[in-house]
């Protein structure tokens, strides 16, 4: 009997990646028509279906997904989960799934949660997201042999390869770089960032791709960049702070990248001079004001979660099949570039 079709396959026949044949099985809309056209045409000369790779996790007990509520931390940057969360939740139905929410109140209390819907077959997977390094819930989930897949790698001395997480993350340090570069082309030599603090893999992440694009263009020294940078915690009120603080320390300024939207409009409000800024996460604040900001493309990030959750692994490491596949997705954000527009400053600041 021949063998059945695979994706991989299917994105040799249409000359594209896996990743792009996943998002036009599970999110069309956000790949250009011709590229779409191409994908299915493949599908139907190589008799591939679809939803042939979810059976694995329909058929086990429950066909259901288990997800973590995560805490509201502030009204904006918490969005982009919400914003996964709608996408994962859609994309799953199309596959003949449910997904079930829960809370927890800290990783010990979230293994707790995870026991108690595996044992009572619930659940027939998990997805895992704000992970950390040394994260306890990835390394119970492991030594248990239960199927999960996180949305962000695991943050340890080798994170980009270790095989035994699968898991889908956004390249931080491709979204502050080409926020930078975009800044450089307006002519801005004196590019300021507002980041967080460590210890934090994500924030790390980004702010390398600042300072990778500033010392790769020459504009400024090293000294240049200490002076440059202000770091704190998440928050409108300590982007304010910030900026104000970044005012004193770099003196002329000709644009501000932040690590989130709620530091950027914080920005916005001590920002006299009306310098450009740019957050993170495309929020819908960054909308309604005109906040340039980079796209974490959430629902690329739910189909390649799908994709190895239900896939050739079945969100599994421990006796998952030997395989070329890529056990990992990484996923290119994008820049919205908005017009700059001004919005009610403290006047003190």
């Amino acid at each position: 009997m021949a063998a059945m079709p695979t994706v991989t396959d299917v994105a040799l026949a249409a000359g594209v990646s896996r990743q792009t044949v996943s998002n036009v099985m599970n999110s069309p809309g956000i790949v250009r028509a011709d590229t779409r056209e191409r994908v299915e045409a493949a599908i139907a000369k190589l008799g591939y279906r679809p939803h042939a790779s979810a059976r694995r996790l329909r058929t086990r007990r429950s066909s259901t997904i288990g997800i973590r509520l995560d805490p509201m931390i502030d009204g904006i940057s918490g969005s982009v989960l919400d914003r996964f969360l709608h996408a994962l939740t859609e994309q799953a139905d199309r596959l003949g799934l449910r997904v079930l929410l829960f809370t927890a109140t800290s990783p010990e209390d979230e293994i707790t949660q995870l026991q108690r819907l595996n044992d009572g077959a619930d659940v027939d997977g998990f997805v895992l997201t704000s992970t950390f390094a040394g994260d306890p819930r990835t390394e119970w989930l492991i030594e248990n042999g239960i199927s999960f897949v996180t949305f962000g790698r695991p943050w340890g001395t080798n994170d980009m390869n270790d095989p035994q997480h699968l898991w889908v993350d956004v390249d931080g340090w491709a979204g502050l770089h080409q926020a930078t570069r975009a800044a450089q082309e307006t002519g801005a030599r004196r590019i300021g960032y507002i980041g967080w603090p460590s210890p934090s893999g994500t924030g790390e992440d980004r702010r390398r791709g600042w300072r990778d694009a500033m010392l790769e263009r020459g504009d400024v020294t090293e000294n240049d960049l200490a002076a440059l940078e202000v770091v704190t915690v998440d928050g409108v009120a300590e982007g304010t702070a910030a900026m104000q603080e970044l005012r004193r320390s770099a003196g002329v300024l000709d644009a501000v990248l932040c690590a989130s939207d709620s530091l950027a409009l914080g920005a916005m409000i001590a920002n006299p001079d009306r310098v450009p800024v740019t957050g993170y996460d495309n929020t819908p604040i960054a909308a309604a004001i005109g906040l340039s900001s980079v796209d974490q493309s959430v629902e690329e990030v739910a189909a390649g979660v799908l994709e190895l959750l239900t896939g050739e692994f079945g969100g599994h490491v421990s006796g998952a099949p030997e395989s070329d596949e890529p056990r990992h997705r990484m996923v290119t954000p994008r820049l919205v570039v908005r017009e700059f527009a001004a919005i009610p400053m403290d006047e003190s600041a």
